[in-house]
């Protein structure tokens, strides 16, 4: 399976977001979209799975347009966490997490053994099965976006699209986190995130996609992306690049 884009263009209203985009996302890898607020990141993200149309080029999946491809083979494959989610009233931990499951169940939606099975397994891995039976409305912004990455991750797509997947966590959550993402891609799993930690995407990525204004100015890996010239011209830093001392990646330091 491959996902890419060709001269994509992807507009809000009459103004382009994304402009003539063409990237190839590199299948068992970690990507992360980088780049100032409004440079399109998330736009990009929701094209790529098929969230937003595209006002001209396109989004391959397996060499063909992703429209073709019918939506629950393509729930199958590929999962979004968008950026924010509403939280259901009523709805328990474990319901919504079960929601994950939802492209393999039948007509009526009842969950199988390996269903359930799954759903118990990631909550376990995302540190929320002491909520499942409470609401996700009484949780905490953090423990309520622990959920919604259970129910992503229950639906156990080769694919995994994360958009700024650690928004509202604490420190230690954000570590948890980008140790989970490395291990489902260690099993297999591709994944792209939206991240604006630098640093924590230069320790826990292989490609990085570097966006501005539209377009993206450089990808590859952090090693080869991350100079003082692309922090200066992206984000408007004045930095050097030092080796983080643990993870022996790029990581920056704003003067």
């Amino acid at each position: 399976m491959h996902l890419t884009t060709e001269n994509l263009v992807v507009s809000y209203g009459k103004d382009p977001i994304v402009k003539s985009v063409n990237v190839v996302i590199p299948k068992g890898k970690i990507t992360t979209l980088l780049g100032p607020n409004g440079c399109g990141k998330s736009t990009l993200l929701k094209a790529l799975s098929r969230i937003l149309p595209a006002q001209q080029g396109q989004v391959l999946w397996n060499h063909k347009p992703i429209n073709d491809t019918p939506s629950k083979q393509l729930a199958q494959h590929l999962a979004l966490l968008p950026q924010s989610q509403e939280a259901p009233e009523g709805v328990s931990v474990r319901e919504a997490v079960a929601y994950g499951r939802s492209p393999y169940t039948g007509f009526w939606g009842q969950l199988s053994e390996q269903d359930k099975l799954v759903v118990e397994q990631t909550m376990h891995a995302t540190g929320v099965s002491q909520f499942a039976e409470r609401p996700v409305a009484d949780l905490s912004g953090g423990q309520r976006q622990r959920v919604w990455l259970a129910m992503t991750i229950a639906q156990d797509t080769d694919y995994i699209l994360l958009d700024e997947p650690t928004t509202y966590l604490d420190l230690n959550h954000q570590v948890e986190l980008m140790k989970l993402l490395r291990s489902l891609n260690q099993q297999g799993k591709t994944i792209v995130t939206v991240l604006h930690d630098i640093n924590q995407a230069c320790r826990y990525s292989d490609h990085l996609i570097v966006m501005k204004a539209g377009e993206v100015v450089d990808e590859g890996a952090p090693g080869q992306v991350l100079t003082q010239a692309i922090l200066k011209e992206v984000f408007e830093l004045e930095a050097e690049i030092h080796q983080d001392p643990v993870a022996q990646t790029p990581m920056c330091v704003v003067l």
